[in-house]
């Protein structure tokens, strides 16, 4: 079942909805982790962005600090995606450390098309590699605050 089918914009879910469907630890170890690292509370919304196929509508988990967006969670069933804004500010150090994630992470960043801000990465946390490459990515949005 899909989260947008689970859950319109009548029914918020709760925490425990959102972990018993995504239901894998990755989503406990970086939501955790953005909240004791950086102190940031998420903000559940329901958005035109949903990252689903033929939904424009949906819930997502936003964190944010000093204004800015560190990232954007989107569930899906046995893992979620991680928005990141990599803005062209940031473009010199994501050039040193997006050689050192692993290939995933390098093929999506060259792929991903430059907008007028920056590049968007929408990242599918299906591993470890992953959501140590996504926190590297987060950490370079702090730096830059």
């Amino acid at each position: 079942m899909l989260w947008n089918e689970l859950f319109d914009d009548r029914h918020e879910p709760l925490d425990t909805q959102i972990r018993e469907f995504v239901n894998t630890p990755l989503w406990d170890d970086l939501t955790n982790y953005l909240q004791q690292t950086y102190k940031v509370i998420p903000k559940l919304f329901y958005s035109c962005c949903s990252m689903e196929k033929g939904f424009w509508k949906g819930w997502n988990i936003k964190y944010k600090k000093a204004g800015k967006s560190l990232c954007t969670l989107y569930p899906k069933q046995g893992y979620f995606i991680a928005l990141i804004a990599v803005s062209v500010k940031e473009f010199d150090k994501a050039d040193v450390i997006i050689p050192l994630c692993n290939k995933y992470t390098q093929e999506l960043y060259q792929q991903t098309k430059l907008g007028t801000t920056g590049k968007s990465l929408a990242m599918e946390v299906t591993n470890k590699k992953i959501l140590h490459d996504v926190k590297n990515l987060i950490a370079l949005r702090v730096d830059s605050l």
